[in-house]
């Protein structure tokens, strides 16, 4: 029989892989508290327990000898089988355990438990590790020298690295993968290939390159443009971005309301959330903000959002919530909304968490903090810092709106 803190881990591996809690193990045989403890290693097993705990996992004895760290595949299948293991600290913690231990284990499958060890990163909104295994993930890649599992491992970088906020490396990254699939005639499914064209877009639009955005935005246009559904609203939201970044805000709200009107709701709930948030982000982008247009795009939501958003898309909900509420003078409102998108900050990517700290500085100088003036400029000179010229331009145009005249708060209902 394993000693402890291994047998902990093996009856913990054991549990998971069949998607199974803690308390489902618990009964007259075993507290709650008791199996904390074998878990954590904190007890030693007696037999007794060991005979009670196969019995509840319909498993013999035996499968408690074996080392919990020696199987990869195991911990792998484990985080694979489960119906939602996204957003689960405990199945990331196993997995990243496992591969710590498991060196020699199959390339194959060590690159495998690695791209589902970056998702569940970045479901945590564990945005730093989730970019340090991708990098892992992408060395792997080239030692095995497979050109689809390089490609693959690019794409996923890319996008880590454009929610950090490093769109120079989101762009080396993905023309990499773009490269790369064409030299070896990889075969990307043509979704995949056009988002990966669009996540160029979006890089070459963050460090400033609007005319290159806008030829790459409108190329994928028109390969799309008489379609209908998720990948043609996909790509007419891109380029309403990008022509939102160049000062087009009509063309842009034309472009969202096509790609809105495009879509049903039965064929992606999910992007058809996703485009109505979009829609009030740019209404809030035009000059002048248009609050009440972004108002009405966030009211079509609350019925949807209980059924599909997820924490990070409700983190951005109550962002533009908060938003939308300062812009129509209602500080306490658009207070409270920032708390709470504040909860899930480390979900939202890089863009929303500084549209989020800046939301807050110009909340604090129209509530009259001395300070909060120079923490909204100390913002503007880290994005330009950062090399994201597109973002500095935004928070230095919020800095030149909390210089003009002071919001005057909506009467109060009372």
């Amino acid at each position: 029989m394993l000693e402890q803190p291994e047998f902990g881990r093996r009856l913990r591996q054991l549990r998971q892989q069949q998607g199974r809690s803690q308390a489902d193990l618990t009964g007259t045989g075993m507290s709650a508290a008791y199996l904390s403890r074998l878990e954590s290693g904190a007890r030693p097993p007696t037999e007794r327990a060991v005979a009670y705990l196969a019995a509840r996992l319909d498993l013999p004895v035996e499968a408690f000898e074996l080392p919990a760290d020696c199987d990869l595949a195991d911990a792998l299948a484990a985080t694979m089988g489960r119906s939602d293991p996204e957003g689960d600290p405990e199945v990331r913690d196993m997995l990243s355990h496992a591969l710590a231990n498991a060196e020699d284990a199959d390339p194959t499958t060590r690159w495998q438990a690695l791209a589902q060890l970056a998702r569940l990163h970045g479901a945590l909104g564990d945005r730093g590790p989730e970019r340090d295994t991708l990098l892992e993930l992408t060395a792997l890649s080239d030692e095995l020298a497979r050109p689809a599992l390089q490609v693959h491992a690019r794409l996923q970088l890319a996008r880590c690295a454009r929610g950090l906020g490093d769109p120079r490396a989101a762009r080396r990254a993905v023309r990499e993968a773009l490269d790369l699939g064409a030299r070896h005639h990889v075969h990307v499914p043509a979704a995949e290939l056009t988002r990966a064209r669009m996540l160029l877009v979006s890089t070459e639009a963050e460090l400033g390159d609007l005319a290159e955005a806008a030829r790459l935005a409108a190329e994928v246009h028109a390969a799309v443009e008489c379609e209908r559904g998720p990948l043609a609203a996909e790509a007419r939201w891109t380029l309403a971005t990008v022509r939102a970044r160049q000062g087009d805000h009509a063309g842009a709200a034309e472009l969202i309301r096509h790609a809105i009107e495009g879509l049903d709701s039965h064929a992606d709930l999910t992007l058809w959330m996703r485009l109505r948030l979009a829609a009030a982000s740019l209404a809030l982008q035009a000059m002048p903000p248009e609050a009440e247009r972004a108002r009405s795009f966030l009211d079509t939501l609350d019925a949807v959002l209980p059924l599909v958003a997820s924490p990070q898309h409700l983190a951005e909900f109550l962002l533009l919530k908060g938003q939308t509420a300062f812009l129509r003078g209602e500080l306490e409102q658009a207070r409270a909304a920032c708390r709470q998108a504040a909860e899930g900050r480390q979900l939202l990517f890089y863009r929303d968490r500084v549209r989020l700290d800046v939301l807050e500085a110009r909340i604090a100088v129209a509530s009259g903090e001395p300070e909060a003036l120079a923490r909204l400029r100390h913002l503007a000179a880290e994005a330009q810092a950062a090399g994201n010229p597109d973002l500095a331009a935004e928070v230095w145009r919020a800095v030149a709106d909390t210089l003009a005249p002071p919001l005057t708060p909506a009467p109060s209902s009372a």
